[in-house]
Parts: C-alpha cells; sequence; structure tokens
C-alpha cells in the first residue's frame, strides 16, 4: 500500500514543473547552437539503429480550460491541410542530413487534438510517414483521441493506416466539472471509442484522468473511478491539475476558490491508487497504471522503461525525433524543442532550415540527476550501490561517516 507523509507534502506545497523529464522545458536556452544538434544527428543515429518519431497536430476545435498543451483552436480545417505539407518539408530536412531511411520502432502522434484530421488526412500523414521512414517493425503506433469527435470509423481507418494503440482524454465524469472547465464529454462518447479499438484489435488503450480539477469531490471522482474500472483500459494515467493561470491564459477562467483543496486532492489520490490496484492495475511511478499483462506494465518489471515529455514509454534508451510546431525532441545526451507558433514554424521552413527553437546538453551532472529522478519517477526509489557502477560515486552511510569522525 502507498504510504503518505504528510508532513512532507505539506512542507512541499509549491508550484514546481513536472519531472517528465529531467533537465525541464523551462531550462532549455535560446542560445542552443543548430550546429550540436546536427552533432547529435550524426553521432546518435545509425541506419540500423531504430528510432521513435512524435509528431504534434495542434489543432482543436474546443478550448478545454485547464489544458496546457501547445493547441490552436480552429474550425477552419484548411488548416490541416496546409500543415500536413510544412510537416512533410520539416521530415524532408531531417531525411536529407541522415541521407538513409531511419527504421521506426515507436510513432506518436498528440497535440492539440490529433483525432480532428480528416480520415484522409490521417492516410495522407500515413503515407508521409512511410515514404520517409522504415516504419515495417513499428512495434507500437499510438494517437491521442478526442472521443466527443471520434467515430467507429474514424479508429476503423486509424487500424487500417496500422495504428495499434490510442490515448483518449476523458478528465473527469462529474457535469458540474466538465461544465467548469468547458469540456462535455458523455461516458459513453469514451466507451464507443475503446469498443471499436478492442474491435480492431489494437493492442493497448489508455485513459486520461486528471485530479484537482475545479468543484471535484472525493464522492464524485470515486464515481468517475469506477466507471473506468467498467471500462477497463489496458492503461490509465491519473494526473494532478496545475493551476498556472499566468502561464497558460485560459486557465485564469478558472477561479481559484473552486479547486479542491491539498488535502481533497490528496484523498483522492489515496482513494484513486486504492480502488485501480484493488481492480488488478499495476501502480507504475508518479501517475500511470496497466494492467498486468500490458506492455508498460512488463517494460516496468523488467526494467526496460524510459520516460519522455509524452509520458511512459515501453522502449528504453530510444533516440526520438519530433516533428510540428513545439514538439521536443532527444538525441544522445541533448533536447531540442521547435518554434512555438505556426508563422515561425511555416517561415523556418519555407527557408530550408530546421524549425529549432531552443534546446540543452546535458553535462555529466545534468546526467547524473537525470538518472536519480528517472529512477524515482519509476520506482520511487533508487539503490545507491547502483550509482556507484554506473558513475563511480561512492557514499557513507551514517554509521561510517561516525566513525571517520570519531
Amino acid at each position: 500500500m502507498l504510504q503518505f507523509d504528510l508532513g512532507l507534502i505539506e512542507k512541499c506545497q509549491n508550484n514546481a514543473p513536472r519531472y517528465t523529464s529531467y533537465p525541464t522545458a523551462d531550462k532549455f536556452s535560446l542560445d542552443y547552437p543548430i550546429s550540436n544538434h546536427y552533432v547529435q544527428l550524426k553521432n546518435n543515429l545509425e541506419p540500423n539503429k531504430p528510432i521513435s518519431i512524435y509528431i504534434h497536430i495542434p489543432f482543436c476545435n474546443t478550448l478545454c480550460l485547464y489544458c496546457a498543451c501547445n493547441k490552436i483552436i480552429t474550425n477552419d480545417r484548411s488548416n490541416i491541410a496546409k500543415y500536413l505539407i510544412y510537416l512533410e518539408k520539416e521530415i524532408k530536412l531531417y531525411v536529407a542530413l541522415l541521407n538513409y531511411k531511419p527504421k521506426v520502432i515507436q510513432l506518436h502522434f498528440g497535440g492539440g487534438s490529433p483525432s480532428w484530421m480528416s480520415n484522409n488526412e490521417v492516410t495522407e500523414i500515413m503515407k508521409i510517414i512511410n515514404k520517409y521512414f522504415d516504419l515495417s517493425s513499428a512495434h507500437e503506433v499510438s494517437m491521442e483521441i478526442d472521443p466527443r469527435h471520434t467515430s467507429q470509423d474514424f479508429i476503423f481507418n486509424l487500424a487500417k493506416n496500422g495504428f495499434n494503440r490510442i490515448s483518449i482524454g476523458l478528465q473527469d465524469l462529474d457535469p458540474k466539472v466538465q461544465k467548469a472547465v468547458n469540456r462535455i464529454q458523455s461516458l459513453e462518447d469514451s466507451q464507443k471509442v475503446l469498443v471499436a479499438a478492442r474491435k480492431c484489435g489494437f493492442r493497448s488503450t489508455n485513459v486520461d484522468l486528471i485530479y484537482g480539477l475545479p468543484f471535484q469531490t472525493l464522492l464524485g471522482f470515486e464515481n468517475t473511478i469506477d466507471e473506468i474500472i467498467k471500462l477497463n483500459p489496458d492503461r490509465i494515467a491519473l494526473f494532478n491539475y496545475a493551476h498556472l493561470p499566468n502561464i497558460f491564459m485560459p486557465q485564469s477562467r478558472i477561479c481559484d476558490a473552486d479547486i479542491p483543496s491539498p488535502q481533497v486532492k490528496l484523498a483522492t489520490l489515496s482513494m484513486s491508487v486504492t480502488k485501480l490496484t484493488d481492480a488488478g492495475y499495476i501502480f507504475i511511478g508518479m501517475d500511470h497504471f496497466a494492467r498486468p499483462d500490458d506492455e508498460l506494465a512488463i517494460s516496468y518489471k523488467n526494467g526496460t522503461m524510459q520516460r519522455n515529455f509524452q509520458g511512459y514509454s515501453t522502449f528504453a534508451d530510444t533516440n526520438m525525433l519530433s516533428f510540428g510546431v513545439s514538439s521536443i525532441g532527444f538525441l544522445g545526451s541533448s533536447y531540442y524543442q521547435n518554434v512555438k507558433d505556426l508563422d515561425s514554424y511555416y517561415h523556418h521552413l519555407d527557408n530550408n532550415h530546421l524549425p529549432i527553437m531552443r534546446g540543452i546538453m546535458l553535462d555529466n551532472d545534468d546526467i547524473l540527476r537525470k538518472y536519480i529522478i528517472t529512477e524515482i519517477s519509476f520506482y520511487l526509489d533508487f539503490l545507491l550501490h547502483i550509482l556507484t557502477h554506473i558513475f563511480g560515486i561512492f557514499f557513507l552511510l551514517n554509521n561510517e561517516l561516525n566513525h571517520m569522525l570519531d
């Protein structure tokens, strides 16, 4: 059973970056030299070494007030068609630099709402990817789904194009909470998407939940957890809502007084962990759950997970190329991020320049800290003797230190 140190939690009641990766994106430098990126491409990518790919589709047709993602709210579908043209330009620049067709083991579409694309647009972007990358051994091809505008036919088309995993945003089933965050979504919307994915034989399904949203109560969220258990997804991500209206303007429409207290949030997390583990889910790291036979749970047990800006991944030590506005990728010991607005993105590509805005190269101290933070985020602890083995760092225990002082 997970134990909570209430004193430590009370002491640490401050806003801070979520360590989806280390360093966090706010530490990336605008002075990151593009020449360094070329060196990292050359040194870390090899023809027979598979990579991961992330593609950011920023468009949504509605604004969810809690959302901290880079998104563009529009109902003008011509924006998507233009964006796909520029995605191909960016991909083509990378493949020209590599001078070979990279093998891909993992492909993920995030957003925004990539499911806002039409069936034809999904088919088109997959044609582009297959043109420049070798997906013959791709183990995981996934997309984030908004069930409110996703039909059964859309899921069938994903399967036809090689997708085998989806992640749906659900957040909370309480109508009062949904109204407060401007995301009205029925249980049936989510259920139909999951059923369609199972009919297509998808390898894994995930449901995203958020605790700490306005007007949430312990009893109300308990009902949401009970309904999710009935849906029986392979994975569940349970995120803590980070209220940062000074950074994410739409959140300013959420009143601070409507947000649950830290005590209620902690009780909600504790209840959720207990119910999900009692239902047979394996608690993974800080915020994920998986069925014991799911690949994420298996990689957790085998110690082959990694965590990146898209969450937990089943493929450790895999370099990731990322495409589209604001997307973040990593190569070896470096991270990079693309420009965040469409005009800049299009301008760079019209001039045949990679649209990189900022990045960071990790030094030895960063690599050590990254390892420790990653181990804690996976297993909630780390072993000192492993640090000695990997980094050559020796630690003195209290009794050894006292003996030396004597």
